[in-house]
């Protein structure tokens, strides 16, 4: 599979990953992102031996976009210190079913992850086992019974955007979990990881990622206009 490296020095690596791909390997045995980029590294680099790639956060399987990996123990050791600080912004681009109540607002619910079902669920806030979770976002554009939402994390829990959407009355196109009411199987999931800006771990300037969800696929293909090049994506800050 071609890799598309939307940044990439000697401590950290930006790409595109695709969806329907696992970040890291899991029961199925089906190939993982993160392997597929340290054998890309050794290739292109032809390093004799394993190859060093940190995991700085993850995406669902179905979601594609922009993730982060450091290529050093230094720069992980600084991203992951970057990622319990909430300082590195991520923004994410979905299609929903219907149009939310509200255009703008930040949502917070308290979310259980059932491990053995692999679902996410919003509970009360004492729970034994709730973590809380927050997400702003604003719509920018609709039709009769789409909306394409801006949605900026603040937390970073297990399915978060797909069950607080959800939970808020409107699901995200495409998601079998938290939406199977309203989707068709072989539906993709339209949520997709379009920006990422922090500062450098080692270089200390600040890097601003910008990937736009695929055009040819419905219903991204509604709205013609988020479909800006690579790393210059106006539609992305908000």
């Amino acid at each position: 599979m071609e890799i598309s490296v939307l940044y990439e020095d000697n401590h950290l690596l930006l790409v595109e990953k695709p969806v329907n791909i696992p970040v890291q390997a899991d029961r199925t045995g089906d190939n993982d992102f993160l392997s597929m980029l340290k054998q890309d590294l050794k290739n292109r680099y032809q390093k004799p031996g394993n190859v060093f790639l940190g995991l700085v956060h993850r995406l669902d399987r179905p979601v594609g976009g922009t993730m982060v990996f450091a290529k050093t123990s230094k720069a992980a050791s600084r991203m992951s210190d970057l990622v319990r600080r909430q300082a590195i912004e991520r923004k994410y681009m979905a299609v929903v079913r219907g149009v939310p109540i509200q255009a703008e607002t930040k949502l917070e619910h308290y979310l259980f992850k059932n491990t053995r079902k692999n679902k996410v669920y919003t509970v009360a806030a004492n729970h034994q086992k709730a973590k809380k979770a927050v997400l702003d976002y604003k719509m920018i554009a609709k039709t009769e019974d789409l909306s394409l939402l801006s949605v900026q994390l603040h937390t970073g829990r297990p399915h978060q955007i797909r069950v607080q959407l959800s939970a808020n009355g409107t699901p995200i196109f495409g998601d079998q979990k938290y939406g199977q009411k309203v989707n068709r199987p072989g539906q993709q999931i339209a949520l997709w990881a379009n920006l990422l800006r922090f500062e450098h771990p080692v270089k200390k300037e600040m890097i601003e990622i910008h990937c736009p969800p695929p055009e040819e696929r419905y219903p991204w293909s509604v709205w013609k206009d988020i479909h800006k090049g690579k790393g210059n994506l106006n539609l992305a800050i908000y």
